[in-house]
């Protein structure tokens, strides 16, 4: 016979308060507290962005830099999903547990990926200098949002699953067009972050990653739910 372990309705309004004003103060506070956690595990990140000059020249180590920021994001996800379904005001563990457990699992993904788009920018950076290169570039830029695209379907099966690899890889694949609107969803967060890049820095997108993690989270729900039901033996 199972346990369930998870708090009560009762207790988490008892913590958490049942007026309006209680429970958007309480998300407010995850989402500050949210906001921290991903800042520090992006600090090398942080430290690269900063020291790199703004030359297209740079894009690709540009790339390379963000490499932290896919577990980040993993762990961000994770514990969103976590903190929705207790309720408490102690966000943070659930974060670091996730770090914690999905850091080598991304990593075997992530670190591929941004290679493959590393050398994809650079690319990009010189097809002008090769004859005939601007005829590649659309083929280019069609592969980068592909890999793209798949890595953020991979981020939300680390985040939620324990696929081996190899099996989330293949899930991953065969996602990207029957989950057309997550697909979509990530590759507009991928432009709204470019374009805030473009307009205002690099800090300034760092500094609303929390943003980034929550619409991740909602724009998963569907997958998520797929995935359990055709997946696991838990639907």
């Amino acid at each position: 016979m199972s346990v369930d372990h998870r708090p009560r309705r009762a207790d988490m309004a008892d913590e958490i308060g049942r007026g309006p004003l209680s429970r958007a103060a309480a998300v407010v506070y995850r989402m500050l507290v949210l906001e921290v956690q991903l800042l520090l595990a992006t600090l090398p990140t942080v430290g690269a962005v900063l020291l790199l000059d703004r030359d297209p020249s740079n894009l690709p180590l540009f790339v390379l830099a963000l490499l932290p920021v896919a577990p980040a994001l993993v762990a961000g996800v994770s514990a969103v999903r976590a903190a929705s379904r207790s309720g408490d005001l102690a966000p943070g563990r659930y974060f670091f547990r996730a770090y914690r457990r999905d850091l080598g699992a991304t990593l075997v993904w992530a670190v591929p990926v941004s290679l493959v788009l590393a050398m994809l920018t650079f690319n990009l950076i010189h097809l002008d200098a090769v004859d005939g290169g601007a005829a590649m570039r659309p083929f280019v830029l069609f592969l980068a949002s592909l890999v793209i695209v798949w890595a953020g379907h991979m981020l939300i099966l680390t985040a939620g699953f324990r696929f081996r690899t190899r099996d989330a890889a293949r899930i991953a694949l065969t996602q990207i067009v029957p989950r057309w609107g997550y697909s979509l969803g990530v590759l507009s967060l991928v432009l709204v972050a470019a374009f805030v890049v473009l307009v205002a820095s690099e800090v300034m997108l760092l500094l609303f990653l929390w943003a980034v993690v929550g619409l991740l989270a909602l724009m998963a729900r569907p997958v998520f739910h797929h995935v359990t039901k055709r997946f696991t033996d838990d639907a």
